[in-house]
């Protein structure tokens, strides 16, 4: 089963305020285990960054206005996505900006399917701090690098805090990158696998997707 690990940051929060997106960020998982595809851009989002949203990723009205606009990289983010489900932390608010991006070049909505995990979070872990930075501090997750947000290294939280809300034993990956304006996500050099990798057959790899199926289907669809 593939799947898109997704995060974005905006001018601000409110889209009936004219804010816009000023970076996406998503990191293709195959049956849980990130694969070499990935997409990443900075965007211009033609209008000025609000003071609360600059305090937030930092990202300046400068360094953004030489960056592409929305339109230039709307095929290619949706054929990104295309046909996968979406893991999302807090999917209202991306959801809400992307959909107006595709709805302001007269594009339909994003059909595919959505997990919020900020409301399967909540859901497992009810009156407890469910923020990505809670959900990293319960799972002993190091976002030490997380001193603004940014979607490239949220991305990469949001999949470790995936694994775990899911029960599931995350492969010993290395994830570090360097935060640059390039559109790499991550070096695949860097991976590492401490376990022997034995290549699964056909119907190893169908039963596994039937039991995640099933997993998510028990742990956030009931």
């Amino acid at each position: 089963m593939k799947e898109i690990v997704l995060d974005t940051e905006t001018t601000g929060l409110k889209i009936s305020e004219g804010h816009r997106i000023v970076e996406i960020g998503c990191l293709e998982l195959d049956n849980l285990i990130p694969t070499k595809n990935k997409f990443h851009c900075y965007l211009n989002p033609e209008r000025k960054v609000s003071e609360d949203a600059f305090k937030v990723h930092g990202y300046t009205d400068e360094f953004l206005s030489k960056q592409k606009k929305f339109s230039e990289i709307v095929d290619e983010f949706l054929n990104f996505i295309n046909g996968k489900r979406l893991v999302i932390h807090n999917a209202e608010f991306d959801m809400s900006h992307l959909n107006n991006e595709l709805k302001i070049l007269g594009k339909e909505k994003i059909k595919e399917e959505v997990l919020d995990t900020l409301q399967f979070a909540r859901d497992k872990f009810p009156g407890s701090g469910t923020s990505l930075d809670a959900l990293c501090k319960r799972y002993n997750i190091d976002n030490s690098r997380r001193e603004k947000h940014n979607a490239v290294i949220d991305c990469e939280l949001l999949y470790k805090v995936y694994i775990n809300l899911l029960d599931q034993k995350e492969p010993s990956l290395d994830l570090n990158v360097e935060r640059e304006t390039s559109s790499e996500f991550y070096d695949n050099s860097k991976i590492k696998y401490f376990k022997k990798i034995i290549k699964p057959t056909e119907k190893e790899l169908e039963l596994h997707k039937k039991f995640l199926k099933k997993e998510i289907k028990k742990n956030y669809f009931n």
